[in-house]
């Protein structure tokens, strides 16, 4: 559990735990590490895992703005430097996904390898119209409706049914857990202008595309998009819906460290 200070004085939260070859687990839009508990309890036994919380959310800070992929991406690589990481193997889910793809372009020798889960390459007209959405729910003050809304969005209906009580104490913590508001808001529009499209055919790393076949958020469409942006990208659906990670990290864990072992990491 530590905080070092960016460039432009925001706190950065992120843990180290396990022992291994280093990997860098960085979360989707909500911005929380412990989105990974259930895989780092699967992977820290034989991985070296920095676990990142955004600015902007989790237990990071956050600061009135701007909000951009790239400027997340540099904060990635400042934990990997204070860690004395040189590079290391990039796992992103949904924005997690955009900033190794940012890491990936910018900063290649700091990415042995690449796995984007539930990722995208661009917007298109439905993940504006969602995405816009649910930013203007927050310039109205709607944390409530935003919180539900992510709830439909990510989890697949019979894990919504069989956590409803813990999904409403979220949705009545979400005036704290999602302010400030602006900031919340300004973190999902930066999502509308990330655009690396017609550069990933440069991407050389060993990549591993996840998508899980219920994602109503970032429909599976978009992973097959980028294995096909990413000429040598490998393709793994898997089952559930947004946030399977969390909700059921066996499967995508084993994956991982499959993809890991076909790199010769030991």
């Amino acid at each position: 559990m530590t905080t070092i200070t960016a460039a432009d004085g925001c706190p950065l939260y992120y843990e180290r735990v396990g022992s291994g070859p280093p990997v860098v687990l960085i979360p989707g839009l909500g911005g929380d590490g412990r989105f990974w508990n259930g895989v780092v309890a699967l992977l820290a036994s034989r991985f070296d895992l920095l676990v990142i919380d955004h600015r902007g959310a989790g237990r990071s800070g956050r600061p009135a703005g701007p909000y951009r992929i790239d400027i997340i991406a540099r904060d990635v690589l400042a934990i990997m430097d204070a860690e004395g990481c040189g590079a290391a193997h990039l796992v992103g889910h949904s924005t997690g996904g955009a900033i190794v793809q940012t890491i990936a372009l910018d900063a290649p020798e700091r990415a042995r390898s690449l796995v984007i889960s539930g990722g995208w390459d661009r917007s298109d007209a439905r993940f504006r119209a969602a995405f816009g959405a649910r930013a203007a729910l927050l310039d109205a003050g709607l944390a409530d409706a935003y919180q539900q809304l992510t709830h439909v969005f990510g989890y697949d209906p019979a894990f919504i049914d069989a956590h409803e009580a813990e999904l409403n104490k979220a949705v009545a913590s979400a005036a704290t857990a999602l302010a400030p508001f602006a900031v919340t808001a300004a973190r999902v529009r930066m999502l509308l202008d990330f655009d690396r499209s017609a550069e990933l055919h440069r991407i050389a790393q060993p990549t591993l595309i996840v998508g899980a076949r219920d994602d109503s958020l970032i429909p599976i469409h978009h992973a097959h998009r980028l294995r096909s942006l990413i000429p040598h990208a490998v393709f793994c659906e898997l089952p559930g819906a947004h946030f399977h990670p969390r909700t059921d990290p066996a499967p995508f864990a084993a994956r991982v460290a499959a993809f890991l072992d076909q790199q010769g990491v030991t």
